[in-house]
């Protein structure tokens, strides 16, 4: 048995460095129109919407540490909301970052999980991805919040594990494409309720708060993240 073990390791490390063969054009293209016509039509966007916020308060939760915060716990709920409670100072650099880092995490995301494909490291993706969601488990603190992550890593654990080189490289495609698709409706959204005069107390109103800078531009930014993602990492999903 030890060296069977001897010999996994090794073989799992060169697989998970290792890169994969890029899949045909028509399956990248494929997968991101089949992303579009998630995130376009309203009924299936409801649903695909809580991958998205898993990925925008995981970015809060992520940069709350790395800013030496204290992170106390993650909620998601079924309405594709989620809340990210962290302790710290109240406001200084910290806190401005967490607070940008929410709508910013899933095209920043989606735009490392394509440069990732374009190395054609599809094994590292499918892996990095899994061990994140695992991290964020432990914080999560609401039962729906948790059926969801865990649903999403074992998703990502199956296909790593058991399915062929092309089932593979379609499910990364696929997700890095609604990643970067999916990063940028949000904002949008963000923007027509803030015009019907609601979400007032929504990041960009919280980044407001704390910089004295207009919600207005903190949305800018926030648009500009995201669609500049979409063009860089379409371009290197494509071969550009």
């Amino acid at each position: 048995m030890a060296s069977t073990a001897a010999f996994a390791l090794p073989d799992l490390w060169d697989r998970l460095i290792g890169t994969q063969p890029d899949p045909e054009l028509w399956v990248v293209v494929a997968t991101g129109l089949a992303a579009l016509a998630v995130v376009v039509p309203h009924a299936s966007w409801r649903v695909a919407r809580n991958a998205v916020t898993i990925a925008h308060e995981g970015g809060h939760g992520l940069v709350a540490l790395l800013t030496g915060r204290t992170l106390t716990g993650i909620r998601l709920h079924s309405d594709t909301s989620g809340l990210t409670v962290s302790r710290g100072k109240p406001y200084g650099l910290g806190m401005i970052l967490t607070a940008a880092a929410g709508y910013t995490a899933p095209p920043l995301l989606g735009l490392g999980g394509a440069a990732l494909l374009a190395a054609g490291r599809v094994t590292l993706l499918l892996w990095a991805a899994t061990a994140l969601l695992l991290a964020m488990l432990v914080m999560i603190r609401n039962v729906y919040g948790v059926l969801t992550v865990v649903l999403a890593a074992a998703a990502f654990l199956l296909v790593s594990w058991l399915a062929g080189v092309l089932v593979q490289a379609a499910f990364a495609y696929a997700v890095v494409w609604f990643l970067l698709l999916g990063g940028v409706r949000p904002a949008f959204e963000l923007q027509v309720q803030r015009s019907r005069g609601g979400a007032a107390d929504s990041d960009a109103d919280q980044l407001a708060r704390l910089t004295h800078v207009p919600a207005g531009l903190w949305l800018f930014l926030f648009h500009v993240v995201s669609l500049c993602s979409l063009l860089g990492g379409g371009r290197w999903l494509l071969g550009g």
